[in-house]
């Protein structure tokens, strides 16, 4: 079955740095677009970025533009997302998300920025 595994979360300061990961299984990974999407206190969850299934041409929520990039590794059957100059605003548990005939998400893992 579909399984999505993120890792990476936590706790950092606003102006830092963390690189969430996302380890996936179950479906022939190199098919299909992935993305991540997150979930503030007390919000709708949101789309943050999406990559087509060889890469290529990515898109960002307005939001994260300019600071977070999404890759993949397909032979690793692994999804990426590197935030830098994170803000308050961007306090959220992030989902790595499988864009199959269904959608199936991860488990999600905390992000906290906070001085």
């Amino acid at each position: 079955q579909v399984q999505l595994v993120e890792s990476g979360g936590g706790l950092v300061q606003p102006g830092g740095s963390l690189r969430l990961s996302c380890a996936a299984s179950g479906f022939t990974f190199s098919n299909y677009a992935m993305s991540w999407k997150r979930q503030a206190p007390g919000k709708e969850r949101e789309m943050v970025a999406i990559i087509p299934s060889f890469g290529g041409s990515t898109n960002y929520a307005s939001s994260v533009k300019g600071r977070f990039t999404i890759s993949r590794d397909n032979a690793k059957k692994m999804l990426y997302l590197q935030m830098n100059s994170l803000k308050p605003e961007d306090t959220a548990v992030y989902y790595c998300v499988a864009h199959l005939s269904t959608t199936y998400w991860g488990q999600g893992t905390p992000v906290t920025v906070s001085s």
